[in-house]
């Protein structure tokens, strides 16, 4: 019942987080990535070319937006993007290079919470046949270390994943395509197969740590992450269930989250102090989310 969400912590449960806290998938690692990040997508963040017109995006290339897991190879560890060390059976990074590569792990199209199972479960499953990561593929989009512009960087990890005897290790396809038209064309493809989106990258782009105005998501809504400060009961059909979440930004705007949520959800939301990842349409002139929803919980670190 929601009476109970903001009770005190008590032994027990204080107890069954140190538990969790000892079986964590992940393992603190030596230093934290130094990754790239992205800028979201509008016509006006498009580079232009001399003579090329606007519509020409033919210096970029596009590929699918993954929805997994981001994770960097340094050469021979496998960690998250928060720098922790994802543990995995010996077999599924067997053979990777030395390279280091930045990648997403991937499961497939609307499988993150799949995904994010499988890479908690304990013990790991070292039997090929039977563990769930025979499924997982570890997709290649960038070579961190590879000091080159793009275009260099894709033709280099065709020849790393070529020259590499995994079954668990794939590059993300990348191609070119002429006019934002047939960008929105992708776009629209993509998302009627339940795909997140597209990322544009400048072909003649060098790898840039932190945001890098030459790599661009392109999605149909906005999403963000916030901290959840507390609860609202529901009413009508949502009596003695989660109503709504409130929730606050790393900005400090605070605000409600009502929708997006399925019933076991509301039975069972996110813990306060969890972070969760909501979309959205854009801002309020005060700088809150319009059309806030629930998506679900922040990945894993």
């Amino acid at each position: 019942m929601m009476t109970h969400y903001c009770r005190v912590i008590s032994t027990t449960t204080l107890s069954l987080l140190l538990l969790l806290l000892t079986i964590s998938p992940y393992t603190k690692a030596v230093e934290k990535p130094h990754i790239q990040k992205s800028l979201s997508f509008s016509k006006g963040a498009i580079k232009k070319q001399p003579e090329q017109n606007s519509d020409d995006i033919s210096h970029y290339y596009v590929s699918e937006k993954l929805d997994g897991m981001r994770g960097y190879w340094n050469g021979t560890q496998l960690i998250s993007r928060g720098g922790n060390l994802i543990k995995t059976p010996m077999w599924f990074t067997q053979n990777w290079p030395q390279t280091p590569m930045d990648g997403e792990l991937w499961l497939g199209r609307n499988t993150f919470q799949l995904l994010m199972s499988c890479i908690k479960r304990r013990p790991i499953v070292e039997d090929q046949q039977s563990s769930c990561w025979a499924n997982v593929r570890f997709m290649v989009f960038d070579l961190p270390k590879y000091n080159h512009p793009f275009s260099k960087r894709v033709q280099q990890m065709q020849r790393v994943i070529q020259n590499t005897k995994s079954h668990y290790l794939q590059m993300i396809a990348q191609e070119h395509l002429p006019t934002l038209a047939a960008l929105n064309s992708k776009l629209n493809t993509v998302i009627a197969m339940q795909g997140e989106g597209l990322m544009l990258h400048l072909a003649s782009a060098y790898y840039q740590v932190g945001r890098n105005k030459a790599l661009l998501k392109l999605k149909r809504f906005d999403d963000a992450e916030a901290t959840v400060i507390a609860y609202t009961e529901g009413k009508g059909k949502y009596i003695g269930m989660m109503g709504a979440l409130q929730v606050k930004t790393e900005q400090g705007v605070v605000f409600k989250i009502g929708s997006g949520f399925s019933d076991d959800e509301r039975k069972n939301p996110p813990a306060i102090g969890s972070i969760i990842t909501y979309k959205f349409n854009g801002l309020t002139q005060a700088g809150v989310p319009r059309f806030a929803r629930f998506w679900r919980i922040k990945r894993a670190e």
